[in-house]
């Protein structure tokens, strides 16, 4: 393990403000085409300097070797901290109209200082729309596990080789996915439909880096298919899942999904009222697998697979950094990512929304008044080494609430970077995650 100092990766920023962008050296680009095989990365390579420079932020374009575990060296416990109650007064002067429609989770894991933690309204639950895809590629990773105990490379490799057909599980989903050729160069934006094949590392990029509802579905589909088939399914042909769930007995299906991807969360010491999944993305998928229990999540429930993610504890410490890498690479920064505060930090984040009209009445998109549901989940590493993890929750009726959590973002960020200067405490850096 390395040691990772401030005043080396201020050094850093400065370089990529001056050099915004290297061919074949920055992450995504570069080691993650030859690590995961995914087509967009491909096309992201190509990209002129000045177009790739438009896509993403300069907190995008780390190096594959900056993205570290912060607290592979000092796990937390699953009962998080005890909260600082002069931060959580602060905190409440934030929020918009002070009203229970905000729920909160935020660690400070600075290195070189003891954690800070801090929440509001964190036990209650909410329906956690696409943030529960995170619970999903942690299902994935615990079934390959299974079947690659003593082998790293074989995991990634089956990810990178093993291509599946999106088949019923697919559709129907209105989000587009990126569909790159490199060797005719064609890029299209389409939906998802039954007949598209992609492999497994691509499915994983489509469900987090836009958040695609069907391929979330195929990825919880694989899970279940490698819990199922154990050795077999490296060779496992699409005509024999097909088959398996056009016979196979809808309860049975059921009991599967819902263990595939709620035992991982458990072993994590995340509650059933914490965070779980009880039904799939697509309605393709849930005439398939029954659904079964609903879904809800907890900033305190996704808070507590936070900081495992950042402990190593997320299956392995391989695992762990191979699924916050993956959040690195999304397609674009949306609503608490997109505020202009992070530009320049690292952010890992997955962010989902659910909204409902009453029986009767109208409603526009993301400004429900029945629910309207609107969640993030985010690692923040800023350039001047102040590192944090948020978990934000909220139900605000009848109007888009995307620029709340921007603003909120743009505070919380100015609270923990303001409250470490008066400590007088600079921080200095601690052990990160292997590569």
């Amino acid at each position: 393990m390395k040691l990772r100092y401030s005043a080396l990766l201020l050094v850093a920023i400065a370089a990529l403000l001056f050099i915004p962008w290297q061919r074949g050296e920055s992450y995504p680009v570069g080691g993650g085409i030859d690590h995961t095989g995914i087509r967009r990365l491909v096309r992201l390579e190509r990209m002129d300097s000045s177009r790739f420079v438009k896509t993403l932020p300069y907190g995008s374009r780390y190096s594959l070797p900056y993205i570290r575990l912060n607290l592979i060296d000092q796990p937390v416990d699953s009962n998080l901290l005890a909260r600082d109650s002069t931060l959580e007064a602060e905190l409440e002067k934030y929020i918009p109209n002070g009203g229970r429609a905000y729920s909160l989770a935020i660690m400070d894991i600075t290195a070189g200082r003891a954690p800070r933690y801090l929440e509001r309204n964190a036990n209650l639950g909410y329906q956690p729309g696409s943030v529960g895809k995170l619970a999903v590629i942690t299902a994935l990773m615990c079934e390959l596990e299974n079947l690659y105990q003593d082998s790293i490379e074989a995991r990634w490799a089956l990810l990178q080789n093993k291509v599946v057909r999106g088949g019923d599980f697919a559709v129907y989903d209105h989000h587009t996915i990126p569909d790159y050729d490199p060797e005719t160069e064609r890029y299209t934006r389409p939906q998802v439909n039954t007949k598209h094949e992609f492999s497994l590392y691509e499915w994983i990029d489509h469900m987090l880096s836009v958040s695609n509802n069907g391929a979330a579905s195929v990825v919880w589909r694989e899970a279940m298919l490698m819990r199922v088939f154990g050795q077999r399914y490296p060779t496992l042909t699409q005509e024999e899942a097909d088959e398996y769930f056009r016979t196979a007995n809808r309860k049975a299906l059921s009991d599967i999904a819902e263990n595939v991807v709620n035992e991982p969360l458990r072993h994590l010491g995340i509650g059933h009222d914490e965070w779980r999944l009880g039904t799939m993305f697509t309605r393709g998928a849930s005439a398939i697998v029954p659904p079964q229990g609903g879904s809800t999540g907890s900033p305190r429930g996704l808070m507590k697979w936070l900081a495992a993610l950042e402990s190593g504890r997320v299956i392995d410490a391989p695992t762990s950094l191979e699924i916050k890498r993956l959040m690195y690479m999304t397609d674009r920064r949306i609503r608490y990512a997109h505020a202009p505060a992070l530009d320049s930090a690292a952010v890992y984040f997955k962010s989902g929304s659910l909204y409902g009209c009453k029986p009767g009445t109208s409603c526009g998109k993301y400004r429900g008044n029945r629910m309207n549901y609107m969640n993030s989940v985010a690692i923040v590493e800023q350039p001047d080494g102040t590192n944090y993890l948020v978990a934000l929750m909220t139900n605000v009726l009848s109007r888009n609430s995307a620029y709340d959590h921007q603003l909120l973002a743009t505070r919380i960020d100015k609270l923990l970077r303001n409250s470490a200067q008066a400590t007088n405490d600079p921080p200095e850096s601690i052990g990160t995650g292997e590569e």
